[in-house]
């Protein structure tokens, strides 16, 4: 499929995946591809485009920073890994966004805030106001007072909760950064027969039987909550693709229209 509608987008959500931003055999930060992704982004925002951020990590970052060498098993541990992980990541992110004088904000939510009538209201409405301002918001779970999603795996490491704020903000474009190219019929790092999927223009029993666990100890997402999240997204007319983050400015090529990923495509957008 010609992805050249896909330069048209104009308000986009980034979900950024724990493995796009750490080191996979240690778990930590990897600053050179977040230094990378800052640039990325804030170019992408100069091209008088609209970037939302959802990123993942905090509670390996937390992790990492408390020294626990085995992942958190009980919920009160990673709570405290979430609450020390996000200050962290966001201090990061802070030093590396200001670089390219780039403004950036905070935004932590819960499942609650979009069921709830006016917490939904009160989200969209700093969401409004962060965009008109030229903000690049970062998003994440409150897990430290929210346990849905550290507690349900199906969540999916921020995957469900990024096409819900996509849904939330009315973006055009959705963009999941993974630590594989993109949906295939099989694990391909367990089978060499499976077959890449470029695009796919209606979710089925047979392409959620494709779907597997996550791949790293890192983090929480495998590609059933990524197919999940692209359900809920296409189902309100946002396009997704879902692409490998080990090259970040794969973002940018995304939207230059070339085929990078698999493109869920919702109807009629």
């Amino acid at each position: 499929m010609n992805r050249d509608f896909l330069k048209d987008k104009k308000r986009i959500v980034v979900k950024i995946g724990t493995s796009t931003i750490t080191h996979v055999d240690t778990g930590h930060l990897n600053l050179i591809k977040m230094e990378k992704l800052a640039r990325v982004l804030t170019d992408i925002k100069n091209q008088d485009k609209e970037i939302i951020v959802i990123s993942s990590g905090a509670i390996g970052a937390g992790r990492k920073a408390l020294g626990i060498t085995e992942k958190p098993r009980s919920l009160s541990e990673k709570q405290a890994c979430a609450a020390v992980g996000q200050a962290r990541l966001m201090m990061i992110y802070q030093k590396l966004f200001s670089e390219y004088n780039q403004t950036i904000a905070q935004i932590l939510i819960t499942k609650r805030t979009m069921v709830n009538e006016v917490s939904r209201k009160n989200a969209e409405n700093t969401f409004r106001e962060l965009l008109k301002f030229g903000v690049i918001p970062i998003v994440n779970e409150n897990d430290t007072v929210s346990t849905d999603q550290i507690q349900d795996e199906n969540f999916g490491d921020n995957d469900t909760l990024s096409a819900t704020v996509a849904q939330m903000v009315h973006a055009d474009m959705l963009i999941l950064l993974s630590d594989i190219d993109g949906l295939y019929t099989d694990d391909p790092r367990s089978n060499p027969e499976a077959r890449f999927i470029s695009c796919v223009e209606a979710i089925d029993d047979k392409l959620i039987a494709c779907a597997k666990g996550a791949g790293t100890t890192f983090g929480t997402g495998g590609m059933a909550s990524k197919i999940m999240a692209a359900k809920v997204a296409n189902g309100v007319g946002v396009d997704m693709v879902i692409a490998n983050g080990d090259d970040v400015v794969n973002i940018s090529r995304i939207l230059e229209g070339k085929e990078i990923g698999t493109l869920f495509k919702a109807a009629g957008a």
